[in-house]
């Protein structure tokens, strides 16, 4: 007899929303320069920079391209008429303070923006400037970073009891062994240890370890700490110029034993918004001058990731362009996310990857290298693939 195949492991489900039109809101204490930063980062002025708290009061959204070398080298190699690279949609959200969670402040509207995203850049303020009033009175990245953690842990407390209460008196008659009962039972099992994750390990819930089952009992309350992170530290242009700041070390600190593995990002807002102003030509000098560059494309690059966001191109002489799906995407809904057409009516996909392109130099060359693959409906994407769709009329 053939031998049994090996068990294959269960694939694992990913926190968040199972789409690939995702958002990043960026979220921190009122001046810490939030809104110039998104302004900085769209090269626009929407979001309302100003000295006083509550300048943003409605979000402000806009679209930023990911910056990727290999777009750019595929866009050389097939001159396309028109180019689209992969964006990340991200929201400038208004100042948190502490209370937030108990409706201080915009404490409310803030929370329900925060939770209309998918992910956190959180700006923390690591400069002194007179002319720049800190709501606290003084600059502490250390509490201003404990602020925000404890107000989005507080209100999943108040979220999860509430979904916990709301469960249990549904539940109160739980006698019987049907399926929907027991399923009922596991749900409130789950919902209790959610809590006590938050309550009792005192830990954000993205850090806590979950099976699948778990996960879409999680994603389903769609809760403020299950959001991924990632630490903007804005420095002032003189400290990030030459790499030192007092704070840096106790904010690596900070976040190695509370949130370990998420993402820390120095840059500075006042330096950014010099550079934004210069043409490609001017800035460049000016970076080499000056012995640093701009952190927006890794700030991009980071937030992108963090949501579990890859990509594969289409490419021809009409078009070349980056479509953003996220990690695990089958290959019918990746082509899907072109057209619902191609999903459902998909027969294959012929695929190469981009380092294969770029060894053999041309489509025809990776074709005879016999490195042009046809993948079925269960092929999953990896982040590089070109992909020509055929589907079915």
């Amino acid at each position: 007899m053939p031998p049994k195949k090996a068990a294959q492991p269960e694939k694992k489900t990913l926190l968040g929303r199972p789409s690939n039109n995702l958002k990043i809101g960026i979220v921190g204490l009122p001046n810490v320069g939030k809104s110039s930063f998104f302004n900085a980062l769209s090269e626009t002025d929407l979001g309302k920079a100003a000295n006083f708290p509550y300048a943003t009061i409605n979000p402000e959204e806009a679209r930023i391209p990911v910056p990727d070398a290999r777009f750019e080298w595929l866009c050389d190699i097939y001159k396309p008429a028109s180019r689209v690279p992969a964006f990340l949609t991200c929201i400038d959200i208004a100042g948190l303070t502490a209370g937030a969670s108990t409706g201080a402040g915009l404490g409310n509207a803030f929370l329900s923006h925060v939770r209309a995203v998918d992910g956190i850049f959180q700006v923390i303020r690591a400069f002194d400037d007179a002319e720049v009033i800190h709501v606290e009175g003084d600059v502490d990245p250390l509490r201003d970073m404990e602020i925000i953690q404890t107000e989005l842990r507080l209100k999943d407390i108040e979220w999860v009891e509430k979904s916990l209460d709301n469960l249990k008196k549904v539940g109160r008659n739980l006698g019987s062994s049907s399926l929907a009962d027991k399923a009922r039972k596991e749900e409130i099992a789950v919902v209790e240890k959610i809590l006590k994750t938050l309550t009792v390990d005192g830990k954000d819930i993205r850090k806590a370890d979950w099976n699948n089952k778990e996960i879409d009992i999680v994603n389903g309350l769609q809760l403020l700490t299950a959001k991924p992170v990632t630490y903007l530290v804005n420095l002032s242009e003189k400290d990030y110029i030459r790499k030192k700041n007092k704070w840096l070390p106790k904010i690596k600190g900070w976040i190695d034993a509370n949130n370990p593995g998420d993402p820390l990002i120095p840059f500075s807002v006042a330096l950014e918004e010099r550079l934004v102003m210069m043409t490609p030509e001017d800035k460049k000098e000016e970076e080499t001058k000056i012995g640093a560059t701009s952190a927006l494309p890794k700030i991009t690059q980071a937030g992108y990731s963090s949501l579990d966001l890859i990509r594969y191109f289409t490419c021809g002489p009409d078009e070349v362009r980056a479509w953003t799906i996220r990690k695990g995407t089958k290959a019918p809904q990746a082509a899907g996310v072109i057209h619902s057409d191609f999903e459902n009516k998909f027969v294959c996909g012929e695929i190469m990857s981009y380092d294969d392109l770029k060894e053999y130099g041309s489509e025809a060359a990776v074709k005879s290298a016999g490195k042009l693959r046809q993948q079925g409906k269960p092929y999953e994407m990896v982040d590089g693939d070109i992909a020509y769709w055929k589907a079915g009329g």
